[in-house]
């Protein structure tokens, strides 16, 4: 077992190595802090015969190791969250260039979260890990590379920013390098200007020194002896005879300012002239009995192709589509094109092309994310989608690719900054790309897009952002840094640098490349000029369209936030939701209710916004003589009156002498259960009984007079409705008569048997008699 240590921001990182996964090639556990992630790095013993290099990059989250129990069903990890997703990636682009050209041999690099202290984060270790097997391993690897957060913080500069530091920070950029120069960058930021951004990468680099001597040092103590592998060449006589055949062609076409599908069918012509020309060669020749044409002379056509483009560019100045390499594309925007989505926008620039839309949803619609960190809710997302027919061909369709989860995550990233907070719109936006066409800068063709559609919802944000993608032809000491790049100019070029933002600043950012690193001095001149071409995309794009909406779209949901008391939320919801189900289900709206009393209530129109309010209202207002409820015939007793429930778990007594004007016999004539009836609050007593009156609702007879009614004094407490038991007829055979004097009555046992006594019906109502206080004593 073997360990190397440093003190990176005044934590521990160390690398470990002989203890985890002894029979991979090669396994590191990096821990930093209290997170520690285990890389493995294995290689086939045999090479593939394929044309690309087979690596494998995975990086995966247990979520033992922040303490929790992954959700659904089955109770374990699943499928790659896009956090992995996004993860695995970081580690493939920068590692990807530094394997030696013509390795073909499958290579799987794997990092296992086996730790995680909510406070450092595990994805720049893993990239860091994944170096560090690869260098101590019999791979051929032209590393180390270490990977680095960098965060700012009142203008200072954190590396590795741990989570609180980052949610301070107005940066937030991941830089992998060599000691000589920058592989990768990936990251947003506040509108942060490009030399402090270049001041950032310069920062980060010499931490990036620092961890690469870590990893020399461990290789010096347990490193193995590099493999040995031969890379197949293609004849020389054949790769002559295919020159002879196309270049001619080649470099005519080059300068015809051409189409991409020109370019496309140009292709297949010369690849026909190719082939001939080294079935020429071959013809006959037992040497070359095992070659398969058809492999190997496409690899020659694109050397010949990539080699006459750069030179052209570099000696030139001239692009395959006939522009400069600072000229922008022709641009044109509309918005408003589709017409029941809340915003749409479609944008195209060249032959890329993107149709964005945007929708406004309620809080249900937020993304659950469930990861290592505590579950939280996510309300704006951007999904980013490249269907087989934006590059003119069919291929596999409705599976979400890594590249697909990438740009959509960093197009997401560049408008989040503006993003108005939940409190100022408290709507969940989703945004959506879908590129029809695409010949180069198909995710910044998206930001633009993304911008101007939300711009069209109404969303308020207070800017536009745009984005623009950067190449690079580096030949020696020649240079040429393109604006605005292709397809061709991708795949034939050394750099891909996205970069994103608006007038004041950079958003957001990601560069790759394709050979082994570059100086910070081009990296900032790519920044220079890409600020250029931004501010001319933005000039573009504000003509069109200045400033956000004034009004939602008509079909967008229509929110309402309204308080209401925290003691209440209770009897909003109803027992098990019974209440709450109930007002949607009237309605139409959607209802949440947040723990403070926050209440939205979202609707398609108004009036459904307005019932569902005025339900709230009614089931939150006080309770209090004068107030009016609609509420629920609970209970129904006959000779006494009925329960109303004016709310959950809250009751009032309507008496029967309250339910008309007239005297009712049987309340059951009046009243069914569970029947909705309108009631006023006549009387709440100190232990909160209360006292309804249905009769107060209705209109009085003609000639009505109301007689006042006489006081009342204490009365003792009865208990509950039951509390005394049954009584009784309570006129004692008297029809309801003036009982009189009770002192002038005889001994009780004078009185005839209690089933003497007329029945209760008989009495007239007791609003009759005078008050408790004029009778006369018992005895």
């Amino acid at each position: 077992m073997t360990t190397i240590t440093r003190t990176i921001n005044g934590k521990e990182l160390s690398i470990e190595t002989g203890r985890y996964a002894k029979l991979a090639d090669a396994s590191v556990m990096v821990r930093y802090g209290d997170t520690m992630i285990l890389v493995t790095a294995v290689a086939s013993q045999e090479p593939k015969d394929l044309d690309f290099m087979p690596l494998t990059c995975e990086y995966r989250e247990k979520h033992a190791s922040s303490g929790k129990i992954p959700g659904g069903f089955f109770r374990r990890e699943a499928r790659p969250t896009t956090k992995e997703t996004l993860s695995s990636r970081l580690i493939d682009r920068p590692l990807r260039p530094l394997f030696p050209n013509g390795w073909r041999y499958e290579t799987q690099l794997i990092a296992t979260v086996y730790s995680y202290d909510l406070e450092n984060e595990p994805d720049v270790l893993a990239a860091f890990g994944a170096s560090a097997a690869l260098t101590i391993s019999d791979i051929p690897f032209n590393g180390p590379i270490s990977e680095v957060r960098v965060g700012r913080i009142n203008g200072e500069f954190i590396i590795n920013p741990t989570l609180p530091q980052i949610h301070e920070s107005d940066l937030e950029i991941l830089v992998a390098g060599s000691d000589t120069s920058i592989v990768m960058v990936e990251g947003a930021s506040k509108e942060i200007s490009e030399e402090d951004f270049v001041a950032a990468m310069e920062f980060a680099h010499g931490w990036i020194r620092e961890m690469n001597a870590m990893q020399r040092e461990l290789a010096a103590l347990v490193g193995k002896t590099k493999r040995e592998f031969q890379v197949k060449e293609v004849p020389a006589e054949i790769v002559a005879a295919v020159e002879s055949a196309i270049v001619g062609p080649f470099r005519e076409q080059i300068r015809k300012n051409s189409t991409k599908e020109e370019r496309q069918a140009f292709r297949k012509t010369t690849k026909q002239l190719a082939l001939d020309a080294a079935l020429a060669v071959v013809d006959g020749k037992e040497e070359y009995a095992d070659l398969v044409l058809e492999k190997i002379v496409p690899s020659v056509i694109k050397k010949i192709e990539a080699r006459e483009m750069r030179e052209m560019i570099l000696s030139e100045g001239r692009r395959l589509d006939g522009r400069s390499t600072t000229q922008i594309r022709p641009i044109t925007v509309e918005t408003g094109i589709l017409p029941r989505p809340h915003g749409s926008a479609l944008f195209t620039r060249g032959e890329t092309q993107s149709l964005t839309t945007v929708t406004l949803g309620t809080k249900k619609d937020q993304q659950l994310i469930d990861g290592l960190l505590p579950t939280y809710d996510k309300r704006y997302m951007l999904h980013y989608n490249f269907p087989p027919f934006s590059t003119g061909e069919a291929g596999r369709f409705g599976f979400t690719s890594r590249r697909e989860i990438g740009h959509g995550d960093l197009a997401e990233r560049a408008l989040e900054l503006f993003i108005p907070s939940e409190t100022d719109f408290p709507y969940t936006v989703r945004v959506v790309s879908d590129i029809l066409e695409s010949n180069g800068s198909s995710s910044m063709a998206t930001v633009c897009a993304g911008s101007l559609a939300l711009f069209h919802a109404g969303v308020p944000m207070p800017k536009a952002v745009a984005g623009i993608a950067m190449g690079l032809i580096l030949e020696g000491d020649r240079v040429a840094v393109l604006s605005d790049i292709l397809g061709d100019e991708d795949f034939l070029g050394d750099m891909d640098f996205k970069v994103t933002g608006t007038t004041e600043g950079i958003t957001a950012c990601q560069m790759d490349i394709k050979i082994e690193g570059l100086s910070l001095e081009i990296m900032r001149t790519a920044l220079l000029q890409a600020r250029e071409g931004r501010l001319h995309i933005l000039g573009i794009m504000n003509a069109h369209m200045a400033q956000p909406n004034k009004e939602l779209s008509p079909f967008a949901p229509k929110l309402t936030t309204i308080m209401i008391p925290v003691e209440s939320i209770g009897a909003v919801i109803g027992p098990g939701g019974e209440m709450i189900r109930s007002i949607v289900k009237d309605t139409g709206a959607e209802i949440n209710i947040e723990d403070d009393g926050t209440v939205t209530i979202a609707a398609i129109d108004q009036a459904s916004a307005d019932a569902a309010i005025t339900r709230i209202r009614e089931i939150t207002k006080p309770i209090e003589v004068g107030t009016v409820f609609v509420g629920r015939v609970k209970e129904i007793r006959e000779g006494l009156g009925a329960f109303i429930e004016l709310r959950p778990k809250k009751e009032g007594l309507l008496h029967v002498s309250q339910l008309d004007y007239h005297r009712v016999e049987n309340v059951s004539d009046v009243l069914k259960v569970g029947e909705m009836i309108e009631v006023k609050v006549i009387e709440v007593q100190p232990d909160g009984k209360v006292r309804l009156s249905r009769r107060a609702m209705l209109p009085p007879p003609e000639g009505w007079v109301e007689r006042p009614e006489a006081p009342r004094g204490p009365r003792p407490d009865r208990g509950g409705r039951d509390g005394g038991g049954y009584r009784g007829g309570r006129d004692g055979g008297r029809d309801g008569g003036h009982r009189g004097d009770r002192g002038d009555r005889g001994p009780r046992d004078d009185r005839g048997p209690r089933g003497d006594r007329g029945p209760r019906d008989d009495r007239g109502p007791r609003d009759d008699r005078g008050p408790r206080d004029d009778r006369g004593p018992r005895d």
